[in-house]
């Protein structure tokens, strides 16, 4: 067994931040604000000023987020939303939770969802796109804002895993209608457990959030519209306020890592393809995933020296036995289907020492040679 690389360590993570996360809880627990208190207020005004926009509504978790700001637009029954199929459950599963259809559009190599592809998906019935911004890289939102403002769509940016990069100058967030975002614990800035906002520069929108995470309570006793329970704990708050200002640390540590990648692995062109930054685009890197023909003996490979991996993911949303229904086929969307039989996670995460890093390049040249 060779040097042990985990694929994410909170350990390491919480040893590095234990005193400012228990003075942070510490202060929070002793003003008995439990539910919407300072910590939301002030974690809420730092992110949207991160995201560059007016408005940021914490609620209880990313699926939440797409959630609510689709029920917000009037998204429903009748209506169809594409989005990408090779994302996480939760970016289709937010449309059938609504009642609307969840309808997909094909990606380009990038792994991003591509803009021919979703115009050709359109229909008469589609309401909204949710391009998803995979991995850490933003979608080309110029080409897609294009298509949707020719059939008069709402764009809602599923920003998961997305926080702090950029496109062309602009932040993730401030591309669409509307943008979600999770701080699950494996997100580049993480609470520890579930959280989640959605940011906007509509100020009428935002309103109709925060009451909408709330029951619909305009006030204790006044109900406008039933709503929802999604709030974001305010001891959830208090992590993320707490670890907001080391976003930019934990962000250059990433990218420095996948950097460190795409040297080491050089030569290797032929047999795996490595993420690089598209022109004028600044990745966050939550995810580095390399793609192969080898992928599941690779894989294997390295678990046998230690270094665990990831698949995001191995079975892309129109193929799985939930969205049977919805009619769709193997072969419908070829790009997602062949990356899925070829992508792997490498850890990137910031706790990696540079020796853990050359160890996991050292064992992939190794597998190539034999």
């Amino acid at each position: 067994m060779g040097r042990r690389v985990p694929y994410v360590d909170f350990s390491a993570q919480y040893a590095r931040e234990r005193r400012g996360l228990l003075k942070a809880l510490d202060r929070t627990l002793a003003r008995g604000e439990h539910i919407l208190g300072g910590e939301v207020a002030a974690f809420e005004k730092a992110f949207a000023r991160l995201c560059g926009v007016k408005h940021a509504i914490g609620v209880a978790n990313g699926t939440d987020a797409l959630i609510l700001v689709l029920r917000a637009l009037g998204v429903g029954p009748g209506d169809e939303v594409i989005t990408a199929p090779n994302s996480f459950v939760a970016s289709a599963a937010a449309v059938a939770l609504c009642g609307a259809s969840p309808r997909f559009a094909d990606v380009g190599t990038d792994q991003l969802l591509d803009a021919q592809a979703l115009k050709r998906a359109i229909t008469a019935k589609t309401k909204a796109v949710i391009p998803v911004h995979l991995t850490g890289k933003v979608c080309d939102m110029d080409a897609i804002d294009r298509v949707a403002k020719t059939k008069g769509l709402i764009v809602i940016e599923d920003a998961a895993q997305a926080v702090g990069a950029r496109y062309k100058g602009r932040k993730a967030g401030s591309l669409g209608r509307a943008a979600c975002f999770s701080f699950h614990p494996l997100k580049n800035l993480n609470a520890a457990g579930d959280a989640g906002a959605v940011v906007t520069d509509d100020a009428a929108l935002a309103e109709k959030l925060r009451l909408l995470r709330n029951h619909g309570l305009k006030s204790r006793n006044e109900v406008a519209f039933w709503g929802y329970n999604s709030r974001l704990d305010n001891l959830q708050a208090a992590v993320l306020n707490a670890r907001l200002p080391g976003l930019p640390k934990v962000m250059a540590a990433r990218r420095r890592n996948a950097g460190l990648y795409r040297a080491g692995l050089a030569g290797l062109e032929d047999v795996l393809e490595v993420p690089r930054d598209a022109k004028g685009a600044v990745d966050a890197y939550h995810l580095f995933v390399i793609q192969c023909d080898r992928r599941d003996e690779l894989q294997r490979s390295l678990k046998k020296e230690g270094i665990s991996t990831a698949v995001h993911y191995p079975t892309p949303l129109h193929l799985q036995p939930a969205a049977r229904l919805l009619g769709f086929k193997k072969g419908d969307f070829p790009e997602a289907e062949r990356q899925s039989a070829r992508i792997l996670s490498l850890p990137i995460h910031q706790h990696l020492t540079r020796a853990q890093l050359e160890h996991v390049i050292a064992a992939i040249r190794r597998f190539y040679r034999r």
